[in-house]
C-alpha cells in the first residue's frame, strides 16, 4: 500500500502492493459497489424496466451489500480509515435498499416520494463528504465520488419530484449512476491488475 497512515484516505486505493498478512480489500468493495450500482442505474434510466428489481435485490444483498460490509471490516482491520468508512457504510445502504423495497416500502403511502428522496439526498450529503476526503487519494477514487455524490442528488430530487419533473431528474440520474459504476469497476481492475503484476499497468492516479 502507498501509505501506511491509518487515517490517510489515499490509502483505499494504490498501484502498488507492499507485503501484508491481510489483502486489500479495496478491489472487492469497488467489484461489490459497481456491479450492483451498474444493474440499479440501468433501471434508474429506464433502460430496463422496474419489473427487473427483483434481481437487483438480490445481487445487493450478497454482493453490494454483504461483500462490501465485509470488505470494510478488513479495511479496519487494516488500519485504512477511510476505505473502512465508505465500504462499511455502502454495505449498509445496500441492505437498507433491500429491506426498505423488501418489507418497508408498502407502508410509506402518501410520505414515500419525500422521505425516499430525502433519504437519498442525505447518502447524496454522506457521499460529498467523503468526495471531499478523497481530495487527498487517487483521482481514480475521486471520480467515483464526486459521479456518486451527483447520483444520489438527482435520484433524490426526482423521487421528490422537484419542480414536476420526478423521472427525468431519475432517469438522467441512472446514467449518471452508470457513469459511477464504470469508474468503481475500473478502479478495481486497475487495482487487481497492478498488484498481480506488481507494477504499474493501468493509472488510478
Amino acid at each position: 500500500m502507498a501509505n501506511n497512515n491509518p487515517g490517510a484516505p489515499q490509502a483505499v486505493m494504490h498501484t502498488a502492493e507492499v507485503p501484508n498478512a491481510i489483502a486489500d480489500p479495496a478491489p472487492l468493495g469497488l467489484a461489490a459497489f459497481g456491479t450492483t450500482t451498474l444493474m440499479l442505474s440501468f433501471i434508474n434510466a429506464g433502460i430496463i424496466a422496474a419489473a427487473g428489481t427483483g434481481a437487483v435485490l438480490g445481487m445487493a444483498a450478497a454482493f453490494g451489500g454483504t461483500a462490501q460490509f465485509v470488505a470494510g471490516m478488513w479495511a479496519f482491520r487494516r488500519g485504512n480509515t477511510f476505505a473502512a468508512t465508505a465500504f462499511s457504510s455502502f454495505g449498509a445502504f445496500w441492505w437498507s435498499y433491500y429491506l426498505i423495497v423488501v418489507v418497508f416500502a408498502k407502508g410509506l403511502g402518501t410520505a414515500a416520494g419525500p422521505i425516499l428522496g430525502l433519504y437519498l439526498c442525505t447518502w447524496g450529503i454522506f457521499t460529498l463528504y467523503m468526495f471531499i476526503a478523497s481530495l487527498h487519494g487517487t483521482r481514480a477514487v475521486q471520480m467515483v465520488f464526486l459521479l456518486l455524490f451527483i447520483t444520489f442528488f438527482l435520484l433524490g430530487f426526482g423521487a421528490w419530484n422537484w419542480f414536476g419533473a420526478g423521472t427525468t431528474l431519475t432517469h438522467i440520474g441512472g446514467y449518471v449512476g452508470i457513469l459511477t459504476a464504470i469508474a468503481a469497476l475500473y478502479t478495481s481492475f486497475a487495482d487487481v491488475l497492478n498488484a498481480t503484476a506488481r507494477r504499474v499497468i493501468l493509472p488510478t492516479n
